[in-house]
């Protein structure tokens, strides 16, 4: 800053309320100071400017596999509501969803930023993570609520919407193809999936599982496609339903006629062919509603623990119908 402010022929104090973006600078001085730092390559030390102010103005984000289009479209909203708040966003994409790298990112982004969010743990169980004291959190898991606030999909009531619909069309029962047994979300929808049924008094089919991935909702689509009484699916998202999609076209099974399918998400759901039937998952409010339970923290005003739940309406559209000859 000293090099900065002898090129520039101003004080190190005119450098420092330059370098923080003060409006108390002549426009000229600002330009002969910034061009100083580029010609001396100089960049304002972060970390020492949260040691003076006390803040980072930086909330980290903890994830795993972000690109996920679920994942990704939740990031998205998350920086957009950060940015309008003035907060910058870091990211940590965990390798794994085991606790040693959940932990490991936590450690990784405590010491650098003002607050977390963590988008989904996705661990086994909720007894096997120590979450740190003293950091601003917000987590996506409702296992936690009784320590930090929570905000994700009303998946329950997602899930019995759509099973509900297929049952209301006259389809005897509904199979599922289900998430990943690692995942929260996934086993949410599946629990739903059987207690609807169970509360329709209807025969729970084996489920068929997946990745999320389409490759395995075809996958899995060609092994229920082999028995002839399935007239109804309800997939636990929108890409492994394109998977069954796909499986239906090349064994002749026609959509809705012969399948009804139900996605979850609304990805891309009305540009499929036929357009899918799907529960909408409201990834803006789910990221809008991440920072504004942070903020709070942030300021230092935590408030009690609490749960948001975020409506997934389900939107229906063509790829479902009553069963032929019903």
């Amino acid at each position: 800053m000293q090099d900065v402010a002898r090129l520039a022929g101003v004080s190190a104090q005119t450098v420092s309320r330059v370098a923080r973006g003060e409006d108390t600078v002549r426009p000229a001085t600002t330009e002969k100071v910034r061009a100083a730092m580029r010609q001396l390559g100089y960049a304002p030390n972060r970390a020492a400017q949260a040691l003076r102010s006390g803040a980072f103005n930086t909330v980290g984000v903890i994830g795993h596999r972000l690109a996920r289009t679920g994942e990704a479209h939740i990031t998205d909203a998350v920086t957009a509501a950060l940015r309008t708040e003035g907060f910058g966003a870091m990211f940590v994409d965990a390798p794994s969803n085991s606790v040693e790298d959940f932990i490991e990112a936590l450690n990784a982004l405590s010491q650098s930023v003002d607050g977390v969010i963590v988008l989904s743990l996705e661990t086994p169980s909720a007894s096997t993570v120590s979450l740190p004291d003293g950091i601003p959190l917000v987590v996506g898991d409702f296992r936690y609520t009784d320590q930090y606030t929570a905000v994700g999909t009303d998946q329950a009531t997602g899930t019995r919407d759509a099973v509900r619909h297929l049952l209301d069309l006259g389809h005897e029962t509904v199979h599922h193809i289900a998430g990943p047994t690692t995942s929260v979300q996934a086993k949410a929808r599946e629990e739903a999936w059987i207690a609807t049924l169970w509360e329709h008094g209807r025969a729970v089919p084996p489920l068929a599982r997946g990745d999320w991935s389409p490759r395995s909702g075809y996958e899995a689509g060609l092994r229920l496609l082999e028995d002839p009484g399935v007239t109804a699916v309800f997939s636990a998202n929108d890409e492994m339903a394109l998977g069954l999609i796909r499986a239906c076209h090349e064994t002749g099974r026609r959509i809705p006629e012969d399948v009804s399918i139900v996605g979850f998400d609304d990805i891309m759901a009305e540009w499929m062919w036929p357009p899918l039937t799907t529960v909408a998952q409201d990834f803006t409010t789910i990221g809008t509603e991440l920072v504004a339970a942070l903020l709070p923290q942030l300021r230092g005003e935590p408030g009690e623990p609490r749960g948001v739940l975020v409506p997934a309406p389900l939107v229906v559209r063509r790829s479902t119908a009553v069963p032929r000859g019903t």
